[in-house]
């Protein structure tokens, strides 16, 4: 089943940049368009209801590092590839010691709201916007990235706002941010007024996270994000904790929004005792700023054909 998923990648890899070589010692390592990219390929069976598993050998991930490099992970019955940026996460990667088998142990989560990339001993990423040929391409381009503009708190909540909106979610943003979301970025929507009555015990909490997604009908929170533009991450990780402790039952994903440089120090704060004991660690997420601007822009503009 991996070459019946890799071979077709490979195929399209060919006729999209031409040149395509296979390092040596590895059956999983190309250098893809005369070396402008390195590809490192990787494939899981689905295991459960929407997960996947991988062991990335720390051989190969260092035949990466210094390199513009993609990760790409395939699984059965797959839409599109996912092209994880491998400098996003070589800090990470560089923080953490490997298996006894020399790898280290990964899963992407596959949902209908988002993508989660976890990385065993630092955590769980939205990697929602590297799926398809996006990421590739501007790894490839690098004057897809320099385009990519300086976004404020609220900028950043107005484009998740408009993410969920698009999913299909009602959007919850606190009334005294309302006025500031920025419309020049994204299509208006609608902010629920009041939050559902089952909320009610952890109501004042929930009311000053910067984004929600709440499913409409059912009123199931399904996604929290706190922006920390200006204020420690460690203040969003308390208000998630507070709120995970109070219902830890609420199934929602948490996501911390930030730039990437801070990107290490969400890993240290969340590896805190305190977290480890509500399982913040194991339901909490990282996402950058890029991110976000990539992720909006690949839904709101129509695909390249695959």
């Amino acid at each position: 089943m991996a070459n019946e998923r890799k071979a077709p990648l490979l195929e399209q890899l060919r006729a999209r940049y031409g040149c395509l070589k296979k390092l040596e010692k590895t059956q999983s390592l190309y250098d893809v368009a005369d070396g402008a990219c390195r590809v490192y390929i990787r494939y899981s069976k689905i295991h459960g209801k929407d997960s996947t598993f991988y062991g990335l050998r720390q051989e190969d991930l260092r035949a990466l590092e210094g390199k513009p490099s993609i990760i790409c992970f395939l699984w059965e019955g797959q839409d599109e590839p996912l092209f994880v940026p491998f400098g996003d996460y070589e800090e990470v990667f560089q923080s953490l010691t490997p298996a006894r088998d020399g790898q280290y142990k990964a899963q992407v989560y596959i949902r209908d709201d988002a993508m989660e990339f976890y990385v065993a001993g630092a955590g769980r990423f939205n990697v929602e916007d590297h799926l398809g040929w996006n990421s590739l391409e501007a790894l490839l381009d690098r004057s897809r990235l320099s385009a990519i503009p300086n976004l404020s708190h609220s900028q950043i909540q107005t484009l998740l706002g408009a993410i969920g909106s698009t999913k299909g979610f009602d959007i919850w943003v606190p009334a005294s941010d309302r006025t500031k979301l920025d419309w020049s970025l994204a299509t208006r929507f609608d902010c629920r007024a009041v939050l559902p009555n089952c909320f009610n015990a952890v109501r004042a909490a929930l009311e000053e996270i910067d984004v929600m997604w709440i499913e409409r009908g059912a009123g199931r929170l399904r996604a929290l994000f706190e922006v920390e533009h200006s204020t420690p991450i460690y203040s969003g990780l308390l208000r998630f904790n507070d709120v995970l402790l109070t219902s830890p039952d609420l199934g929602a994903r948490f996501t911390i929004v930030s730039n990437d440089e801070r990107r290490s120090l969400f890993i240290r704060q969340l590896n805190r005792p305190a977290f480890h004991v509500s399982k913040l660690d194991e339901n909490c997420t990282f996402m950058e700023y890029a991110s976000v601007y990539n992720w909006h822009l690949r839904l709101s503009r129509p695909q390249p054909e695959q």
